[in-house]
């Protein structure tokens, strides 16, 4: 629990009279009652603001305003204080505020003017003997805190949807009910209930046998460790420091739901989780159903938000790219016409060529006839014919003389005949571009096109390479003079 620190003892001098400067003056002054009243007050309130005290309580009264009015008797001698606890404190206090209980309250002395009464107002009423037991929750604390089983790295989450609690309490005790109450509105789950002491001196060892037990079930997810509220002396149980060491040791998560909001234990010190109070116990443990609905509802609204925002952008990206891309169709239609150009261009290059290729060959047949050697010697035969025709006409002796000289002009063009060479096995080369008889490789050039006349039928040849030959020796410029 945690408690301010609270003094055994309180010595404090007794309170002068307040007499200005302490003249007779002031000793011969006759106060008005509202005065001394009002003087006394300030001098309680500024020598008295902060005072522990203790006794027992009697004729407590509970104001409509929330308010407790009540007398603090002395345990030894026969003396007694009233006092009031303001509405804010009392719902906050500790102890159990009805006629008889024993208390150590911490406020401060004041005097109600309109009757002058003497009071104390009371800002915190503790159980007697909670400033021993404060003193050992320091204790144990601190111990655990120095083994480190306080440190918040070692706490252990919840599980999620957890489908089987284990609930250590009393299992005829209100905290039970908080559970039962709470769980039944949310998601489904399978509640264990392990009963125990969780008040008294045999309450710890219950409350670790109940933790024990609740262990050997094999599919526990968490533990609930929960009970009503009470007074500090009610809680001590879970201030236990085997109580703490059983709940570090649980395999599972442990949840810690005592008292009320606030009471603070050294179990919900240890525990993974601490609750304000058995019910919160379990809406921390158990989700609730309709919160999940509605998360898994909001979610759902925001992917379809997200969703239909999403497919917006896509369609206004389709929309941009579909404008900005051609037709296929439209594509290919370009493409074909422009095949269809480059065809029809192809086509009347390539018979624009064939055409100046038909027209090269027949000019070269019509100079290849012409240079034909049977042609030529056929006129020539066609002129001999007519010169013998001529001869006969002619008189004897120039007939004589010409049949002569006839006879040697016919052997001389005989033997000069290109026919009677071809015959022999030689050749004529015509170069293709000219259709002029070759006689020197260097009038051709590699590629070039080439006839071959034999003596029977001609050959089409291209020149794939050249030799130029030994070059021809001139004859010598001296002239050989004969020996007489």
């Amino acid at each position: 629990m945690g408690l301010d620190t609270v003094p055994r003892v309180n010595t404090l001098s007794l309170f002068d009279r307040p007499d200005g400067d302490g003249g007779e003056k002031d000793s011969e002054r006759v106060f008005r009652v509202a005065e001394l009243n009002r003087a006394v007050r300030s001098t309680l309130e500024a020598g008295w603001g902060d005072v522990w005290v203790e006794g027992e309580l009697s004729d407590v009264t509970r104001a409509a305003s929330g308010h407790v009015y009540f007398t603090l008797n002395d345990d030894v001698d026969a003396a007694q204080i009233r006092g009031v606890m303001f509405r804010g404190d009392a719902s906050r206090a500790k102890a159990t505020l009805e006629s008889g209980a024993r208390v150590r309250m911490r406020g401060s002395l004041s005097l109600y003017e309109p009757r002058g009464s003497f009071q104390i107002i009371v800002r915190l009423a503790l159980p007697a003997g909670a400033g021993d037991l404060h003193a050992e929750f320091e204790r144990i604390r601190k111990r655990l805190e120095a083994e480190g089983l306080l440190d918040v790295a070692r706490k252990r989450p919840l599980p999620m949807f957890p489908r089987t609690v284990g609930v250590v309490t009393s299992a005829s005790g209100a905290a039970v009910h908080d559970v039962l109450r709470v769980t039944a509105g949310r998601c489904p789950v399978r509640l264990v209930i392990a009963d125990c002491r969780v008040q008294g001196k045999d309450a710890p060892d219950s409350i670790i046998d109940a933790l024990t037990a609740i262990q050997r079930l094999p599919e526990l997810e968490v533990v609930l460790l929960v009970r009503g509220g009470g007074s500090a002396e009610d809680l001590w149980s879970f201030n236990d420091e085997r109580v703490a060491r059983a709940i570090a040791a649980c395999r599972v998560p442990v949840v810690a739901g005592i008292g009320h909001e606030s009471d603070v234990t050294i179990a919900d010190l240890v525990a993974d989780v601490r609750a304000a109070t058995p019910s919160n116990a379990a809406e921390l443990t158990v989700p609730d159903r309709s919160a999940l609905t509605a998360r898994i509802e909001a979610s759902r609204r925001h992917l379809e938000r997200a969703f239909e925002a999403a497919l917006g952008r896509a369609r206004l990206r389709l929309e941009k790219l579909q404008r900005h891309m051609e037709d296929p169709r439209r594509a290919v239609a370009g493409i074909r016409n422009r095949f269809a150009a480059l065809r029809h261009t192809l086509e009347r290059l390539a018979l624009r060529r064939l055409a100046r290729a038909h027209a090269e060959v027949s000019n070269l047949r019509e100079r290849l006839g012409a240079l034909d050697p049977r042609r030529v010697l056929r006129a020539d035969r066609e002129r001999l014919v007519e010169m013998r025709a001529r001869l006969r006409e002619t008189p004897g002796p120039f007939v004589g003389e010409a049949r002569l000289k006839l006879a040697q002009l016919a052997s001389t063009l005989e033997a000069l005949s290109p026919l009677a060479v071809l015959a022999r096995g030689y050749a004529v080369t015509l170069h293709g571009a000219s259709g002029r008889a070759l006689l020197r490789s260097s009038d051709a050039k590699t590629g070039d096109m080439l006839t071959i006349r034999l003596h029977e039928g001609s050959l089409a040849a291209t020149v794939t390479g050249i030799d130029a030959g030994a070059p021809k020796r001139k004859p010598s410029s001296k002239r050989t003079r004969s020996k007489r």
